[in-house]
C-alpha cells in the first residue's frame, strides 16, 4: 500500500424506548407476544386510523438530548418518510427530518490521546417497522406487526470517529447515559439498541470526505469492530486498484466476517419526505423542559466523582461498578444497609463477577437483593460464618436470592468457635499425621497449612481458621 489512509466514521444509532405503549397508539410494547397480537388499526396502517403521540416518548427523547448536551427544539414536527416494504404497513414511516427534537450535541469519550468530543448532529423520534419472518420450509415470508409502531429515537453522530475503538467508546457512553436515564435497556443482542455504521476512507491529510457506505446488521460490539475493519480494508483495496467506492447499504455477516451489498444508498429526496398531516407540532414549553431537566438522574460521570469522595473505594472498582446502572444501584443500596462500601465492592468485584462469568450473565440479569447481600456481609464480618462458607452461601444468594441468615441456620453452617471441641479434633489430626507434625517441627512452616486443611475437613469447613491456627501452634 503506497498511500496512507484515514477512516472517517459516523453512526446512526436506533434506540427502542422503554415505554409501556407504542408511539402513536395504546398497544403494548412488551416483547415476545404471539405474532400480531399487540396490534390495532393505527399500528397496522388501516385506512382512516389516526395517530396520537405518546407524551412519554417526547420526555425520553428530550431527556437523552439534555444528557448529551443537545439544544432542544421547542417546536418540533413529524414528517412522513415514504417507502414500500412488506414490514411497513402504511407504506410510510412517521419520523422527523426538518425539525427534529434535539440538535447540535456531543458526548466526550476517553481515547489513548486524551478526551475527545464526538458531535451529535441530531436526535429524532420515529416509529419502528414490523418484523419479517422468513419460513424456508414453506418458502414464504410472513410479517409480524407487534413491533410496528414501537417508539424509537435515532441518534445521528457527526463523522468524528476514526477507528473501531472510538466507535465502541462512543456507543458505550451512549448506552450508559440512556440506561441511567431509564429510557431504554440498550441491549444490542436483543435489538433495543441498533447501530448502523457510515464509513469512508480518504488519503491521510485530505479534508475531502470519501464515498461512504452504510453497514447494517451489527448486533454486538465485536461485530461492529470486525465490520469496521473489514469495510476499511475493502474500500482501501478498491482505491488502490483505481476503482470507485459505490455509495450503498451493505449487510454484515458476522459468521462469514464479510459484507455484501443490499441496495444503493438513498438520500432524503428518495424518500419523498413531507410534513405529517395527522400530527400537530410538538410545543415544548419552558415549564415542561424544566420538569424534564429536574427529573434527570445522577449519571455515571457524576457518580464516579461522588464515589471517590463518599465511599473511598479504588478508582478501578468505581469504574467497574458504575459501568452498569444495575450494579451501581446494588452497590449503593447494599452500602446504605451495612455501611461497609469496601466490603460491598469486594463482593461485587470478585465473587459476583466470577459467578456472572461462570453463568454467562450480564449485570442486568442479577436478581439478588441488596438486603440479602448486606446480611451475608454482616454474617462474614461477625465471624458467624467463615470465608469459605460465606462464598458457598453467596452462590445460593446469587442464584436464588435466599435469606442467608435462614440458610446458615437451617444448614448448620455457623462457625464452630468452641475451643474445647476444636482442641479435641486438632489433637486427633495431629495424631493421624505424624509426618506433617515432624516436618513443621523441623522448620517447614508450610506443613501447618496441611494440618489446618485436615482440621477444616474434619469440621466440614465450619471451624474458625484463626482459632485453628492458634491451637495448632500451641499444641505443636
Amino acid at each position: 500500500m503506497s498511500k496512507q489512509y484515514e477512516t472517517v466514521i459516523g453512526l446512526e444509532v436506533h434506540v427502542e424506548l422503554a415505554t409501556k405503549t407504542k408511539i402513536f397508539c395504546s398497544c403494548s410494547t412488551e416483547f415476545g407476544g404471539a405474532p400480531n397480537t399487540h396490534t390495532c388499526p393505527v399500528c397496522t396502517g388501516m385506512p382512516g386510523s389516526l395517530p396520537v403521540l405518546n407524551k412519554q416518548v417526547v420526555e425520553y427523547a428530550a431527556a437523552v438530548g439534555l444528557a448529551t448536551n443537545c439544544s432542544i427544539t421547542r417546536k418540533c414536527k413529524f414528517d412522513r418518510k415514504n417507502y414500500f416494504y412488506p414490514d411497513n404497513p402504511q407504506n410510510y414511516q412517521i419520523s422527523q427530518l426538518y425539525e427534529p427534537i434535539c440538535r447540535n450535541g456531543y458526548v466526550e469519550i476517553d481515547t489513548p490521546s486524551g478526551t475527545k468530543k464526538i458531535g451529535i448532529h441530531e436526535i429524532h423520534m420515529e416509529e419502528d417497522a414490523g418484523k419479517l419472518v422468513h419460513d424456508e420450509w414453506e418458502d414464504c415470508s410472513l410479517v409480524d406487526f407487534n413491533r410496528s409502531g414501537v417508539p424509537l429515537i435515532e441518534i445521528v453522530s457527526e463523522p468524528d470517529m476514526r477507528n473501531a475503538d472510538e466507535v465502541i467508546a462512543y456507543l458505550d457512553k451512549l448506552r450508559l447515559i440512556i440506561q441511567y436515564l431509564g429510557a431504554s435497556d440498550c441491549k444490542l443482542q436483543e435489538g433495543s439498541m441498533r447501530a448502523d455504521v457510515n464509513l469512508s476512507v480518504r488519503e491521510a491529510g485530505s479534508e475531502k470526505l470519501g464515498t461512504r457506505t452504510e453497514m447494517k446488521n451489527l448486533n454486538s460490539f465485536k461485530a461492529i469492530a470486525r465490520a469496521i475493519e473489514g469495510e476499511k480494508e475493502r474500500q482501501i483495496e478498491l482505491l488502490e486498484m483505481g476503482r470507485p467506492v459505490i455509495q450503498e447499504t451493505r449487510r454484515w455477516d458476522d459468521n462469514k466476517e464479510a459484507s455484501h451489498a443490499m441496495r444503493s444508498k438513498e438520500d432524503a429526496q428518495d424518500y419523498r419526505y413531507f410534513p405529517e398531516p395527522d400530527l400537530p407540532p410538538v410545543i415544548i414549553s419552558d415549564e415542561w423542559l424544566e420538569e424534564i431537566r429536574a427529573r434527570q438522574p445522577e449519571l455515571r460521570t457524576e457518580k464516579l466523582i461522588r464515589y471517590k469522595k463518599e465511599f473511598d473505594i479504588p478508582d478501578y472498582d468505581a469504574q467497574i461498578i458504575t459501568s452498569s446502572k444495575k450494579m451501581a444501584d446494588l452497590f449503593e443500596a447494599t452500602t446504605a444497609l451495612c455501611g461497609k462500601p469496601k466490603k460491598v465492592s469486594n463482593w461485587l468485584m470478585v465473587e459476583t463477577m466470577h459467578l456472572m462469568k461462570e453463568h454467562d450473565m450480564e449485570a442486568d440479569d442479577l436478581k439478588f437483593s441488596p438486603e440479602n447481600l448486606a446480611k451475608l456481609i454482616e454474617l462474614a464480618d461477625a465471624g458467624t460464618i467463615n470465608s469459605s462458607v460465606a462464598k458457598e452461601v453467596f452462590e445460593k444468594v446469587f442464584l436464588d436470592d435466599i435469606d442467608p441468615d435462614q440458610y446458615v441456620e437451617e444448614h448448620g453452617l455457623k462457625t464452630v468457635s468452641d475451643e474445647g471441641e476444636l482442641r479435641s479434633v486438632i489433637e486427633q489430626v495431629i495424631a493421624s499425621n505424624p509426618q506433617s507434625v515432624e516436618d513443621y517441627r523441623n522448620g517447614k512452616e508450610k506443613a501447618i497449612g496441611f494440618l489446618v486443611g485436615q482440621t477444616m475437613k474434619a469440621m466440614k469447613g465450619k471451624a474458625n481458621p484463626g482459632l485453628v491456627n492458634q491451637i495448632l501452634k500451641e499444641l505443636l
